[in-house]
């Protein structure tokens, strides 16, 4: 297999939350791998510089389920709350800058979590929360504002179940200035919340600031049929990192059932039609360095026409 007109091949990082856990740090309570931002960032670069030496080119940042009612619970003011959105992306930075001497291409993607993220209550695998679009706008806005202003590569507006929640996102990240890609979480070949793939990704068509769309936090076997829909949707480039193929149980607050993460599994991805794969929850730099082995004859470093670069 080689590239083609897809372009350069590159591979993003794993679950970040999994990596810290593994790493010995408890993130049961709500604000999960964010509440780091504040209490160990030299934690969240150590994990960022394990994944890019394991072989990823892109590092999605620490800031997935940071919010500023999140962080008003911990009573920061929403000038603190902003500075912590600002520092997920600066700690990804300081691990590429560490790094750079080896001569590899490497960029940071801001993570975007959806609303659900945000309950803390496994509410992103269902989505329709009852919130209406403009208010689900209203409440990203800021969020995205922050993170825009840290000089990210990439937004990343991850894990979305359903439409609504996208079109927010879309009007939420209009005339920032940064590329935004967004990424649906889907079970069954639909939204979590029950909708074609179709109509999901048809939200992104014709948004010029979203620049690549595709899946994550879903089980591998979803991939294939999501990537092929995503292209041929939208014709954009497609972005692809799926969990372990364990279930999140809500309340119990743990992952559940047999882990189906398989590196070979990416040829299949490629071959619909992604550009960047990778892994999300429960995926682990280990994972991540044995994906890059698998792939090493068509990942390509060189940077792909929709990510700018910051370095």
């Amino acid at each position: 297999m080689t590239s083609d007109s897809r372009g350069p091949v590159l591979l993003t990082d794993g679950g970040f939350a999994s990596a810290l856990e593994a790493r010995g740090h408890d993130l049961s309570d709500a604000l999960w791998s964010a509440r780091l931002l504040l209490d160990a960032p030299d934690e969240i670069v150590a994990t960022h510089r394990d994944f890019y030496r394991a072989g990823a080119h892109v590092a999605t940042t620490a800031t997935y389920q940071a919010s500023f009612d999140g962080f008003a619970a911990r009573g920061l003011t929403r000038a603190e709350t902003a500075g912590l959105l600002r520092r997920g992306v600066e700690l990804a930075r300081r691990a590429r800058a560490e790094l750079a001497g080896d001569g590899t291409p490497r960029w940071v993607a801001a993570s975007v979590g959806p609303y659900g993220a945000a309950l803390a209550d496994g509410s992103e695998y269902r989505g329709r929360y009852g919130v209406s679009v403009p208010a689900l706008r209203a409440w990203h806005r800021p969020r995205v504002e922050a993170l825009a202003e840290a000089g990210p590569d990439v937004l990343a507006l991850e894990t979305v179940p359903d439409v609504d929640e996208a079109e927010a996102l879309v009007a939420a990240v209009e005339g920032l200035g940064v590329p935004a890609w967004l990424t649906f979480t889907v079970d069954g070949g639909r939204t979590r919340a029950g909708q074609p793939m179709a109509d999901a990704f048809a939200v992104a068509a014709d948004a010029p600031g979203i620049v690549a769309v595709g899946v994550n936090c879903c089980a591998p076997d979803e991939v294939p049929e999501a990537v092929a829909c995503a292209r041929e949707v939208t014709g954009k480039p497609v972005v692809a990192y799926p969990n372990s193929g364990e279930d999140w149980d809500a309340r119990r607050r743990e992952w559940r059932g047999p882990a189906r993460y398989a590196p070979g599994d990416a040829h299949r991805w490629l071959a619909e039609g992604a550009t960047i794969v990778g892994g999300c929850c429960r995926v682990l730099p280990a994972d991540i360095a044995r994906l890059a082995a698998t792939l090493a004859p068509v990942v390509e470093s060189s940077r792909p026409p929709f990510l700018r670069s910051t370095q």
